[in-house]
């Protein structure tokens, strides 16, 4: 017997609506493994600023949590017994309006749910973690993508959830796959955590740094902090507010060359080309602080304007737009370019300093010096995209630390940064890693051994 790609089907093994399973694993509708399949009310509740319950749709819904962000409503408790639902330890929502597909485990909060959550009670036959990682499979996506309605925000019905087919092993067998995933959902949780606190670590520690709040026990030949009768520096006053006695201020007019960029669009460019290009998307979503040519691939472009100057150590790559405040002005470094010819793209700012007055790797933190990030923040213009102007840009004020303080406080946030790289990595491999296990596991490709009963 062969498989749907015309694949032989193993012995033991058998072809179903969703693929090829063990043969003692059975292929059941959501309709017969839950309980209880619903949505949330279709009206709007009273809102109750003091409430103690929380009314969430579906954009509550993310990353296998409900999510109670600065815009979620509260209601008061006659609201919450109106329009409650019955949910237990064993339900799980999942987001059916717009985004679709999202799910989280209900754990006991206080909710009046919206009409963009389903909820799935599942029975007490059946586990419910291994059904919330079920829901999860590319089979069961594409049954809820073949039956969405809608033309402009799709709509998941209940018809379609209850219908939906997914695979059903033995109690025990679902159990010891539950077990597995939730382990490596475990060590991914984790990972996050670290990586929030280090990240929290590293933006208070620029705060003090980059700020001369906080001045390092070591810039050779002598302290920081110290004058040279050893007696503690003091603070002046600068248009940006006390700074350090001996820091200066200087514009990035003053402190950087405008160079030529390339104008080309995401369109234009492949994994094929003469030359690399810094596209301002990616300084937004990969890139952080310093970009290392010997470490990202970047994309490529046959050919760039004559005008368009290519990048060099030290230079600093600004994206010009953004779509959110947070990332007007967000800047990397240039490192390792060696023989690579590189242009900076659409967007962009190519800053070069003009007479070496920062040292090398201070030079991309300088937007995320408090005062510099708010006089872009004050500058920039726009509606739904914020920009930044040459012309603005080059009067903002920047305060300036000696080279040898520069260059400590540079090695200390580098350091960090390489931690944090280093913890993505290790939670990317995580993610990918529990992806794999997904696949194996809850198509019965890999078997777990069971427990023996005593």
């Amino acid at each position: 017997m062969q498989d749907a790609a015309g694949k032989a089907i193993p012995a033991g093994y058998k072809q179903t609506e969703v693929g090829v399973i063990p043969e003692d694993w059975d292929v059941l509708p959501l309709a017969s493994i839950c309980k209880e399949i619903g949505d949330g009310i279709h009206t709007t509740p009273t809102y109750s600023l003091s409430g103690d319950y929380f009314f969430i749709n579906g954009n509550n819904i993310k990353n296998g949590n409900v999510v109670y962000d600065e815009n979620v409503r509260r209601v008061d408790e006659a609201e919450y017994l109106k329009h409650s639902k019955t949910l237990t330890s064993k339900t799980i929502f999942l987001s059916i309006n717009g985004t679709i597909g999202n799910l989280a485990r209900y754990k006991a909060e206080r909710l009046v749910l919206g009409k963009s959550v389903a909820y799935l009670t599942i029975k007490d036959s059946g586990s419910e973690i291994f059904s919330y990682y079920a829901l999860q499979t590319e089979k069961t996506k594409k049954f809820f993508e073949d039956g969405l309605t809608g033309s402009t925000i799709k709509n998941l019905g209940l018809s379609t959830i209850r219908n939906t087919m997914i695979p059903v092993p033995s109690y025990e067998e679902q159990t010891a796959i539950a077990n597995v995933l939730s382990d490596s959902d475990a060590l991914i949780d984790s990972l996050e955590q670290l990586i929030g606190k280090k990240q929290a670590i590293k933006r208070a520690t620029m705060q003090q740094l980059l700020t001369g709040r906080t001045r390092l026990p070591a810039c050779p030949p002598s302290p920081c902090a110290l004058r040279p009768d050893g007696t503690p520096k003091g603070y002046k006053p600068s248009e940006l507010g006390d700074i350090p006695e001996d820091w200066e201020v200087m514009t990035y007019g003053e402190i950087f060359t405008f160079l030529s960029t390339s104008t080309n669009s995401r369109a234009d460019l492949s994994n094929i080309g003469e030359y690399g290009y810094i596209h301002y998307g990616d300084i937004h979503t990969k890139f952080n602080n310093a970009l290392d040519l010997n470490e990202f691939n970047l994309p490529r472009i046959s050919s760039h304007l004559a005008s368009s100057s290519f990048v060099e150590n030290g230079d600093v790559v600004m994206a010009d737009a953004s779509e959110d405040y947070e990332g007007i002005g967000k800047s990397v470094e240039i490192c390792n370019v060696g023989s690579k010819k590189v242009v900076a793209g659409l967007h962009t700012f190519l800053l070069r300093d003009k007479n070496k007055y920062m040292a090398d790797g201070y030079r991309g933190y300088l937007h995320c010096i408090p005062a510099v990030k708010n006089a872009f923040d004050r500058l920039a213009t726009g509606m739904k995209v914020y920009g930044l102007s040459k012309n603005n840009l080059a009067v903002v004020p920047v305060p300036i630390p000696s080279q040898k303080e520069q260059t400590a406080i540079a090695t200390i946030l580098s350091d960090m940064d390489n931690e944090l790289a280093a913890l993505e990595h290790k939670l990317a491999k995580a993610r990918a890693l529990k992806q794999g296990m997904m696949q194996q596991l809850l198509t019965g490709n890999i078997r777990l051994p069971l427990a023996v009963p005593a």
